[in-house]
C-alpha cells in the first residue's frame, strides 16, 4: 500500500469515492460506521444508506443543484446503518465532474450520533420544528401550515417533552446539535 492508501483507508472520519451515487471504494471508518467490512460496500448503490427512497431523490435534487453550481455541497441528515439502525450524519462532498455533479464525487461522513440522538417525529411535529429553529412565533408557523396557534403550541409541548427541553431555546439548540 502506497501512503496516499494508507492515509485514504486510516482516515479518522468516513470517505467514500462514489459515480453516479454508487459507492465504488470506502474506507475503514466508512464501513464500520455503516456496519459492515469495506468489500461490503464496493459497487453498492447510496440509496440503501439512506432512511427512504424519498430523503435519497430529495438529497440528489438539492444536492445536485449546489454540486453543478459550487462543485461542494455538505449537509447534516439522517442516515442508515445497513442493520436498519438510523443515525445523524454530517455529510460533505466534492464532485470530481461539476457538470454531471454525481459521475465521479469523493465524499466524508462524520457520525453525529453521541451529540444529536434520532427522535422519531411525526411529519407535522418535524414541520413545526423546522418552522420553530427558523425563528417563526406560533402565531407564524400556525398561518404557513393552516394550524391555530393553540395546536402549535400543543406541537411544541410534545417537541421539549420528546427532546428533554424545559424551554424554546434549549429546544432550538438540540435540534441544531450545538451544546446546551
Amino acid at each position: 500500500m502506497t501512503q496516499m492508501d494508507l492515509a485514504f483507508m486510516y482516515a479518522p472520519t468516513g470517505l467514500a469515492l462514489t459515480e453516479n451515487r454508487i459507492v465504488r471504494q470506502c474506507n475503514l471508518r466508512f464501513a464500520e460506521m455503516f456496519g459492515a467490512e469495506v468489500d461490503s460496500f464496493r459497487d453498492m448503490p447510496l440509496e440503501r444508506l439512506y432512511p427512504s427512497l424519498k430523503d435519497y431523490e430529495k438529497v440528489a435534487h438539492v444536492g445536485g443543484d449546489i454540486l453543478r453550481e459550487t462543485g461542494r455541497y455538505e449537509d447534516e441528515r439522517i442516515m442508515r446503518r445497513l442493520d436498519g439502525d438510523m443515525f445523524w450524519c454530517r455529510v460533505r462532498g466534492t464532485s470530481l465532474t461539476p457538470d454531471d455533479p454525481f459521475r465521479q464525487g469523493v465524499w466524508s461522513f462524520a457520525d453525529l450520533s453521541a451529540e444529536r440522538p434520532v427522535v422519531e417525529l411525526t411529519p407535522r411535529e418535524r414541520d413545526v420544528a423546522i418552522l420553530t429553529c427558523q425563528g417563526k412565533t406560533s402565531k407564524e408557523i400556525g398561518l404557513t401550515l393552516g394550524l391555530s396557534y393553540r395546536t402549535v403550541e400543543a406541537h411544541r409541548a410534545r417537541l421539549l417533552q420528546k427532546f428533554g427541553a424545559r424551554k424554546l431555546p434549549e429546544l432550538v439548540a438540540k435540534f441544531s446539535g450545538m451544546p446546551i
